[in-house]
């Protein structure tokens, strides 16, 4: 479950509570940390900016490779792998996806835009046997239907069918919802 962006992992799992039975969440925190507020008392986390962009993306993919491969380790073998990516996060988790070496078999993007640096040949060829979930609250301020529409279209083009869920809500994880998609 990667975070979106400001937000700390310990925080973000909040939303997982009661959602523990027979599913393992993992909720990895960004790599870059930053203070939210001059007073320096808040702190978040960031997957990455603009600054070494190549490389940030890099250390994403590799660290969320590598944890995924430890915490499998512990686990049954060939257990299905699901990934929800807020916000910011869903870019984190459409790289990861597509440019790490982890299968995921379900992916849901939840309230962000799909990253425009992935080609299709590249979504289809990884993602033609995955299932996808588009996420969208209808009142969230940051990631508008315009976005959805954009995410829509670039799945389309690469031939990668998705389901599509709407609540009723902001840029925020709704817990009905989300324990509906999670328990499916």
């Amino acid at each position: 479950m990667l975070h979106g962006y400001g937000q700390l992992a310990r925080y973000f799992l909040r939303n997982f509570e009661g959602l523990h039975d027979n599913n393992l969440i993992v909720a990895p925190e960004a790599l870059s940390r930053f203070y939210l507020d001059d007073a320096h008392s808040r702190v978040g986390a960031t997957w990455m900016t603009r600054e070494d962009r190549e490389n940030e993306i890099l250390d994403q993919i590799t660290h969320l490779d590598t944890l995924t491969a430890h915490v499998a380790g512990h686990c049954a073998p060939n257990v299905p792998i699901s990934a929800l990516g807020f916000s910011q996060g869903v870019a984190t988790l459409c790289r990861w996806s597509v440019l790490g070496k982890t299968r995921i078999e379900r992916l849901v993007l939840w309230g962000g835009s799909m990253p425009t640096d992935l080609a299709a040949p590249a979504l289809k060829m990884k993602w033609a046997n995955t299932k996808v979930d588009l996420v969208h609250g209808d009142q969230d301020p940051l990631v508008n239907e315009l976005s959805l529409a954009r995410n829509e279209a670039q799945l389309r083009d690469a031939q990668v069918p998705c389901s599509i869920h709407k609540f009723g809500g902001g840029h925020a994880l709704d817990n009905l919802l989300l324990r509906r998609i999670i328990t499916a």
